[in-house]
């Protein structure tokens, strides 16, 4: 099954836009008016009910959610953390490392878990 993800707001839509050239199935928050300056809670929400894998350096915020979200055996939402220091923001071609990124971790064949690391 492929993944579909969600891009969050501090991911920009030309990412999620080079991604679905290459054939992938990615949305970004801050293209779609109902999600851009939603709650980390109703993204999680939203990407649960939709089956989206959460694409996000914000960890500090989403892991907790996922956990909660196990722990009430709630709707989950799958995780994708990237590491800032991995893709700092203002250096370089961020937004080119991070497609490149995405999309050799999209075509992996390895397993997934429900919170995995781009690297």
């Amino acid at each position: 099954m492929t993944e579909r993800l969600l891009l969050d707001e501090h991911y920009s839509a030309t990412i999620a836009h080079a991604l679905r050239e290459r054939g992938h199935d990615v949305v970004a928050v801050v293209a779609d008016p109902d999600l851009r300056g939603a709650s980390d809670a109703e993204i999680f929400q939203w990407a649960a009910e939709h089956g989206r894998r959460i694409v996000t350096e914000n960890i500090k915020d989403f892991r907790p959610l996922l956990m909660q979200a196990q722990a009430s055996d709630g709707m989950t939402a799958a995780l994708l953390l990237v590491s800032p220091r991995r893709f700092p923001r203002g250096r370089g071609d961020r937004s080119s490392a991070i497609v490149t990124a995405l999309e050799a971790w999209l075509g992996a064949s390895t397993p997934r878990s429900v919170e995995d690391w781009l690297v």
